[in-house]
């Protein structure tokens, strides 16, 4: 087989692992801003929740917060598929 591992394996930062995230997937910043950008707004929401326990409000939050990243990043798939596929456009 020859001697080339199979696997590459190098220790990697956090913020290395993010940069090569973002040059890999450019939509996956996007999708990690939008699910902060939602955590904002139910920290700012949190002292006007009424009468609301905070546990259901935090599990309502957390999935809000979820389904705006899933949803940044169906839509950067989608982007992806008419780009490459439809357009025909390749790297």
């Amino acid at each position: 087989m020859g001697d080339r591992p199979i696997f590459m394996y190098e220790e990697e930062s956090q913020s290395e692992k993010l940069a090569r995230k973002s040059k890999e997937t450019p939509v996956f910043p996007i999708a990690i801003a939008a699910c902060v950008a939602a955590v904002g707004v139910g920290v700012y929401k949190f002292n006007k929740r009424g009468k609301m326990s905070p546990s259901l409000f935090l599990m309502q939050l957390r999935v809000g917060a979820q389904g705006v990243a899933v949803g940044a990043l169906t839509l950067g798939l989608i982007y992806t598929m008419v780009d490459q596929h439809i357009l025909k456009k390749k790297n």
